[in-house]
């Protein structure tokens, strides 16, 4: 009997999620080159499946604690853009579900723009809620970015569709009735915190890039406002935009 192809052997590989399966040991006394580099990719995506797993429970402590102790609907919130010379600070307030199945879920920089596109999406999919605050660069020069973030932050959570009775909130306490816990680098130490960050980081990152439609000099949508060298020349060469944070160094030194 002809042997089966590596191409259909890769195939099946696809659908199986453990070593232990009779058709996985049976492979592995298929002594052909291609079966056995099958076999080592097989290996790997699982292992990376393994890590995954353990990374999410790692980061639903604070959750299931929180459950344990009686709350129904927990909400991660997060901020992006304090440090950015142009556009707004933008928070996000999300609930996941209590047996959240999103696996990859970690603070914003450490992942790819692609990866955070895909969790965006995921998230926006199975989350329970998804509230969104923005402060605009206006109300920043006129309350500071501090102010503004912890405003952002409030006004995500008023925008969730399901009133939240618990909060884990990036490094920040929210002057807010609700039981909360603050935790510093919490997007990389809670799920709910961590979708968060995906939520409003490319919600900020797809603004900014609208914004450099209008104003193409300042390379938005590479740098988000953040002050690189191209944007730096740019305000030197073309001056600022109504979207500068005018209180900023060294925005405020193009105020005439």
């Amino acid at each position: 009997m002809k042997p089966e192809s590596i191409a259909d052997i890769k195939q099946k590989l696809v659908t199986i999620t453990t070593a232990e399966d009779p058709y996985v040991k049976s492979l592995r006394e298929d002594s052909r080159a291609g079966v056995q580099t099958a076999l080592k990719q097989f290996d790997r995506k699982l292992e990376k499946q393994v890590a995954l797993l353990k990374k999410r429970q790692e980061m639903s402590q604070f959750e299931q604690q929180a459950y344990k102790e009686g709350y129904q609907l927990i909400a991660g919130i997060d901020e992006v853009g304090r440090g950015p010379l142009a556009g707004p600070v933008i928070s996000a307030a999300v609930i996941l579900p209590k047996d959240c199945d999103i696996l990859g879920l970690n603070d914003s920089k450490q992942l790819s723009e692609a990866k955070r596109n895909q969790l965006f999406d995921e998230i926006n999919q199975k989350a329970v809620a998804i509230g969104i605050g923005l402060v605009d660069q206006t109300e920043i020069d006129a309350i500071n970015i501090y102010q503004a973030s912890k405003k952002a932050m409030m006004l995500a959570v008023e925008q969730l569709s399901k009133t939240p009775d618990y909060l884990l909130v990036d490094a920040m306490t929210l002057p807010m009735e609700t039981a909360q816990q603050s935790l510093i680098k919490g997007d990389a130490r809670s799920i709910s915190i961590a979708a968060a960050s995906i939520i409003a980081k490319v919600t900020r990152d797809r603004l900014m890039k609208e914004y450099s439609l209008e104003y193409p000099f300042y390379g938005f949508e590479r740098n988000a406002g953040y002050g690189t060298k191209e944007h730096l020349l740019a305000l030197e060469e073309h001056g600022i935009t109504p979207i500068h944070r005018l209180t900023f160094a060294p925005v405020k030194n193009y105020v005439k």
